[in-house]
């Protein structure tokens, strides 16, 4: 099999939450113990050697003789993913329930550039979209900061949307030389890097502001 990419760390993070989970889900409604035994076992290996899944999934695609850039394939399957539970945030108030809600709008819209990046139109105005999914949700994360949280949790919030922030303007410099390179490769990974930070965020909120 020849890959298309190298192994990018943000690729192994994302083969869990989009690729694996589903599974186990739908696994789940035949036979829960099953699963979550699988689920358990899964877990417990990513733990002792991360990147695991990752390593696997490579290992039956090379079987296969498949060439794929596994990254784009990730963004197409995000589209289908369903909300996790470990990031769904369970508070009720305003802030908290749209932060779910932003969430998920952008990680679907982030879904969609591998089908619409080659029809430019199209591809543009996803770009908008994208943009005012991204303020909309740093908003959120804005008035979750006035909630009473202590200092320390408010800093790790603070970091966290940071590094969204920084990671949101990659992905614009990564659309302004794919505009004039024509590499959509980079803005794949630059996509999944962002969904990487929607994912930690909420996994921060739930962590340091959630109900018990």
């Amino acid at each position: 099999m020849k890959m298309s990419e190298e192994r990018p760390p943000i690729t192994a993070n994302l083969i869990l939450p989009i690729l694996i989970k589903p599974i186990l889900q739908k696994l789940e409604r035949y036979n829960p113990h099953s699963a979550h035994t699988l689920r358990s076992a899964i877990a417990k290996a990513e733990t002792t050697s991360p990147g695991l899944m990752f390593e696997l999934v490579l290992s039956i695609l090379r079987r296969a003789d498949i060439t794929v850039n596994v990254t784009e394939s990730l963004l197409r399957l995000q589209g289908n993913s369903p909300e996790f539970e470990e990031y769904r945030i369970r508070r009720g108030e305003e802030p908290f329930q749209d932060l779910n809600k932003k969430s998920v709008a952008l990680r679907k819209i982030l879904a969609r550039i591998p089908d619409e990046i080659n029809d430019r139109k199209t591809f543009l105005e996803t770009i908008k979209e994208i943009a005012s999914a991204i303020k909309k949700l740093l908003d959120c994360v804005n008035e979750i900061s006035n909630y009473s949280l202590t200092s320390s949790d408010k800093q790790v919030l603070e970091n966290r949307k940071r590094d969204f922030i920084k990671y949101s303007k990659r992905f614009s410099t990564t659309l302004k030389e794919y505009f004039r390179e024509g590499q959509s490769a980079t803005v794949f990974m630059s996509a999944a890097h962002l969904i990487y930070q929607i994912n930690l965020i909420q996994i921060t909120v739930k962590n340091k502001c959630d109900i018990n």
